[in-house]
């Protein structure tokens, strides 16, 4: 007759093997669905009541979004996210469809009407260029170009009219001249004089481009330019560009992302964010959030039970899921006080 500790340890051995098929019966077959629903369903029950505040840790939560911006976006499997976004929006959906079906025309009208509306703040935005020399000799040979090609036209149409041409020809000297001036090197164009004549051009670029937003007539012309393009089928950007070009864009922007991401400065905003949406929604409970959310709690769960159905039925059929239970029991059953109450 074995030892009393003995037969304590076999069945203590037993116990736990009854309990781990017990667990793997309730994840299998038809089961699994129903015990997975009701482990869901316990899940939202049990936090339903408490405020977000009291469930998560704010500050983890920002430690984490730190983390993840400094890390995850230069990782290899965000560079393979982006390298296959890139490919999708070249090659463009597998059946092209109208812009139309995605958008109401009338949110287009409230979304230029708001933008136009932002005209002032444009306004002071392009204020600020007037203070790069750069910028300034751009803008003199944007505006030495437009009237080139204006002085060229009326020489042109004036050249067909018998008496007008000759009135008209210091046009095309003059043109040649703006022309001329325009695409000298800009060593040329220091100085004092030059510097207030590029702040003016920049100026008066901006004045020209503020008062055609301002116009009532631009907003009609853009809706009638959508008008026109919403019926026209969404293609990839291959029918615009190289796959070279498209992608040379995207990596560099992705570059950028990297880097700015991974700065003290977006590690400040982003906690920022995160305090912002813990005073917004922390109060909240669980049951409070799905409804802003407007995501029915019965929704959510006929979402959260196949995803997760999926995941236990491919640890379970693969021996993970009985390894994994036998980890977190075999400690109990093979605890002291078991024994003792075994004996």
């Amino acid at each position: 007759m074995p030892p009393r500790a003995s037969r304590a340890d076999t069945l203590a051995q037993r116990l736990l093997d009854a309990q781990v098929a017990y667990h793997l019966d309730r994840f299998t077959g038809d089961r699994l669905e129903s015990t997975v629903a009701g482990l869901v369903e316990s899940l939202l029950d049990s936090a339903g009541p408490h405020q977000l505040a009291d469930l998560i840790d704010r500050e983890a939560v920002a430690a984490v979004v730190v983390r993840a911006m400094a890390n995850v976006p230069g990782s290899a499997a965000v560079s393979g996210i982006v390298e296959m976004g890139t490919q999708v929006a070249h090659d463009g959906p597998w059946q092209p469809f109208p812009v139309g079906e995605t958008v109401d025309r009338e949110q287009v009208e409230v979304l230029v009407t708001s933008v136009l509306e932002l005209t002032p703040v444009l306004e002071r935005a392009l204020e600020r260029l007037t203070g790069s020399p750069l910028v300034g000799v751009v803008a003199s040979r944007f505006m030495g170009r437009i009237a080139s090609e204006v002085i060229q036209a009326n020489q042109a149409v004036a050249s067909k009219v018998p008496g007008l041409g000759p009135l008209v020809s210091f046009g095309t000297s003059t043109a040649s001249r703006l022309r001329g001036a325009a695409d000298r090197q800009f060593e040329g164009l220091i100085g004092d004089a030059v510097g207030k004549g590029g702040t003016f051009a920049v100026r008066r670029l901006n004045r020209i481009f503020v008062e055609t937003l301002r116009d009532p007539t631009t907003r009609e012309a853009i809706l009638q330019v959508w008008d026109q393009t919403s019926g026209e089928r969404v293609i990839g950007l291959g029918a615009y560009a190289a796959h070279a070009e498209v992608s040379g864009v995207v990596d560099a922007a992705h570059e950028l992302a990297v880097t700015a991401l991974g700065t003290e400065h977006a590690a400040r905003v982003a906690t920022l964010v995160v305090d912002a949406l813990f005073e917004w929604f922390g109060g909240y409970t669980l049951a409070e959030l799905l409804d802003q959310l407007e995501w029915p709690r019965d929704e959510v769960i006929a979402h959260l039970v196949p995803l997760a159905s999926f995941v236990v039925d491919t640890l379970r059929a693969s021996g993970d899921l009985e390894r994994l239970l036998r980890a977190q029991l075999e400690p109990f059953y093979a605890s002291a006080e078991v024994a003792d109450l075994l004996r």
